[in-house]
């Protein structure tokens, strides 16, 4: 990334998270290019590119630091933007960690699949990390319930502690081994890029922004695509390049004596499983698959 001299305007102050979601953002900037490196227990790590500062926080602390304008950019989940009531500007959605926020309770607590109706005097005790998602599920269903904040392994914490949780889940694997049953869902989340609005109103760091997102999306891009690559003779090729899935328009280049065509092209990866099929149906031959790193758009 090319960058003017790092004065304090030009500098991007960049916040990496740490725990759950740290393994696939980490590997993200590796393929980009842009590989953290830092010392056991350093929160001041480097990635490479000039200009860019860097530090290893709490999602839930970033998403704040990126309202207070206190840091430029930065990876954190959706929840804890809607749970801050922050509004910092989304920049790419990586897909990473997708989980859905869920309210569970025990299963041999709840009436017809539904949580049991308790009065003011005797209120549900709801625990959570997120509690203002949670006081405003709870006044949206209309619950007699308090919310008890959690300090991290809310899944463990009923039915001796609290009632029903309201906490994050991807495969609800660790919501069945303490048997709980999820009677709502709240929201789903991913991690995300989001930048501050102050960074964003700075043309210097705008462009900076902008081009690591390039750099971070194309990475995405890739892991969704294959390169796939044939031959094909001259009376054949139009009719095979008239249903390959590509993103513009595959290129294509004469093969040596004017024997035909070799066509390339990056086509979705799901759809790898059709598309080899009818190359070979349609005419194509010595068809070979890459993996692309980096897909710019």
């Amino acid at each position: 990334m090319t960058t003017t001299p790092a004065t304090d305007t030009a500098r991007l102050k960049l916040a990496l998270p740490k725990g759950r979601m740290a393994e696939g953002v980490n590997q993200l900037l590796k393929e980009a290019g842009m590989g953290v490196k830092a010392a056991a227990r350093n929160y001041r790590p480097s990635i490479g590119v000039e200009g860019v500062n860097v530090k290893i926080l709490k999602p839930h602390a970033i998403v704040e630091m990126l309202g207070d304008g206190t840091r430029d950019l930065g990876f954190a989940g959706k929840d804890w933007v809607i749970e801050t009531g922050v509004e910092p500007v989304e920049i790419l959605d990586t897909g990473l960690d997708t989980v859905s926020l869920v309210a569970a309770a025990p299963s041999d607590s709840l009436v017809d699949g539904n949580l049991p109706e308790r009065t003011a005097d005797n209120p549900l005790i709801v625990a959570s990390e997120y509690l203002n998602i949670t006081r405003r599920w709870i006044e949206e269903k209309g619950l007699n319930a308090r919310v008890m904040r959690s300090y991290g392994a809310t899944e463990v914490l009923p039915p001796d502690d609290c009632d029903c949780i309201v906490d994050n889940t991807a495969t609800g694997s660790t919501l069945e081994a303490n048997r709980l049953d999820i009677v709502d869902t709240l929201m789903t989340s991913s991690t995300r890029l989001y930048a501050s609005r102050r960074a964003m109103d700075d043309p210097a760091k705008r462009d900076m922004i902008e081009t690591f997102r390039t750099l971070v999306a194309s990475v995405l891009e890739a892991r969704q695509r294959v390169m796939i690559e044939f031959n094909v003779s001259p009376e054949k090729m139009e009719a095979v390049v008239a249903q390959l899935p590509c993103m513009r328009e595959p290129t294509v280049s004469t093969l040596h004596g004017s024997a035909g065509f070799a066509v390339k092209s990056a086509v979705p990866r799901k759809t790898l499983t059709e598309v080899i099929p009818m190359i070979k149906a349609a005419g194509g031959t010595d068809i070979v698959v890459t993996k692309p790193e980096q897909i710019v758009v």
